[in-house]
């Protein structure tokens, strides 16, 4: 439905506008009607914020580095650049090591459609993504040791479990219009979007994008990246990024097919700077009013830091992330999480991948239980690995498996007992 109306817009704007984005502020678009699916062709082709490579964005206005492989398909028409792409992913995890532990099979989901194209001196893009993640994952989500974060069914917070994205991820639009020499500035805007806050979302960037474990650090760098309204604005310099935004700060509820409108009572900050086509970091911060629904009158001010290094080679790439978050409640305490990923993908066969994280944890109990409301440094470290076996309905088809230890602290070996492992075996479909 979301991919039929974006389509429908599309070809309102074409007929209503013959305006052109002026050359000398965007990089020279791919000018064939073909598909493309792969790194050049995303170089190519006009970004929707600045004069640089697409390549360049990321989820919502985050930044990756240039280099970084394209993750989307690409149709250049008469007056539209059209970017497609899809993922399904079938998972069985067993975490049964601890005795909070728990198996299940489920599986992941998105489609993603953007298009894009001049209007006056500016560049319109228009942005929708969706997700099977209700059906497929589940109400309460999947096993995932020392996850926390969101509400099942709207009284009891998840706990080792981590919650099912929202059938609508995305459904946003841009307008971007040069105000100088390699500047530029934007709007961003969205019944359901991502505000500048955090790093490129961790199933977007390439050193996480083939674990399908959410990072246990996510409610402290990029859970905002489902957000109901949002409202961007920003100025490209070049290398640099300045932006802003006003947002619905609380998380989704357990209702996962609606638009949960609301007053944009958050804001944040982003700056994010790109010193050459292999690097890309970011800092940013948030006020988010109630993100909780568990939590009524407890605000959370976020930080986060990130670099991402993004590395090229004769066949294939190797790209490595650094994250650090800071949630202090207010009021409350405040909570720390650190994250270290890397992938490494040989000639576009085989990937391998870590992911190894350090995070304060303090709703691990639920109310009653003598831990409650106590932190926890919970430590963790996973490896995987992930193999192409060829074309399947117009993806590719790949499989893979992951490893996790766990260390935790000796108060919770009653509950967890001592440092235990979880694994999990994975089949992916993507485009492209």
């Amino acid at each position: 439905m979301r991919s039929i109306t974006i389509s429908a817009i599309a070809a309102a704007l074409s007929v209503a506008s013959g305006a052109a984005w002026p050359q000398e502020h965007v990089h020279q678009a791919a000018t064939t009607t073909d598909e493309h699916a792969g790194h050049a062709a995303g170089a190519s082709m006009s970004a929707g914020l600045g004069n640089y490579a697409m390549t360049r964005e990321g989820s919502g206005t985050a930044w990756q580095p240039e280099s970084s492989p394209s993750q989307a398909r690409h149709r250049q028409t008469d007056n539209w650049e059209l970017m497609t792409g899809a993922f399904v992913t079938a998972v069985h995890t067993d975490s049964t090591d601890s005795l909070r532990g728990d198996r299940d099979d489920f599986a992941q989901s998105m489609a993603m459609l953007m298009a894009q194209r001049p209007i006056g001196a500016g560049m319109l893009g228009l942005r929708g993504m969706i997700s099977l993640d209700p059906e497929l994952v589940g109400d309460d989500g999947y096993p995932l040791l020392f996850q926390t974060g969101e509400t099942a069914d709207g009284a009891t917070l998840l706990i080792d479990r981590q919650h099912p994205h929202d059938f609508f991820m995305e459904l946003a639009a841009t307008y971007s219009r040069p105000i100088g020499d390699d500047a530029s500035a934007f709007v961003y805007g969205g019944l359901v979007g991502e505000p500048a806050l955090g790093p490129v979302t961790f199933m977007h960037r390439a050193s996480g994008m083939v674990n399908p474990e959410a990072p246990l650090s996510h409610h402290w760098l990029d859970s905002t990246h489902i957000s109901f309204g949002v409202l961007t604005g920003g100025i490209v310099l070049g290398d640099i990024k300045l932006e802003a935004s006003a947002f619905n700060g609380r998380e989704p509820d357990e209702n996962r097919y609606d638009i949960e409108i609301d007053s944009l009572d958050s804001w944040s900050l982003r700056a994010t700077w790109n010193p050459t086509g292999n690097w890309s970091s970011q800092l940013s911060f948030g006020s988010l009013e109630e993100p909780e629904a568990l939590e009524p009158g407890i605000d959370i001010d976020r930080t986060t830091f990130s670099t991402t290094y993004h590395l090229p080679l004769a066949a294939g790439w190797w790209q490595t992330t650094v994250a650090v978050g800071r949630n202090e409640k207010q009021p409350g305490e405040s909570t720390d999480a650190w994250l270290l990923e890397s992938a490494l993908n040989f000639g576009n066969s085989t990937t391998v991948f870590a992911r190894a994280e350090s995070v304060d944890k303090d709703e691990l109990f639920l109310e009653g239980d003598p831990l409650h409301d106590q932190t926890f440094r919970v430590q963790k470290l996973g490896v995987g690995a992930s193999r192409d076996f060829g074309m399947l309905w117009g993806g590719t088809f790949s499989a893979g498996l992951v490893y996790n230890w766990h260390f935790l602290p000796q108060t919770l070996e009653p509950s967890y007992g001592g440092d235990p492992g979880t694994w999990l075996v994975f089949a992916r479909w993507a485009m492209p």
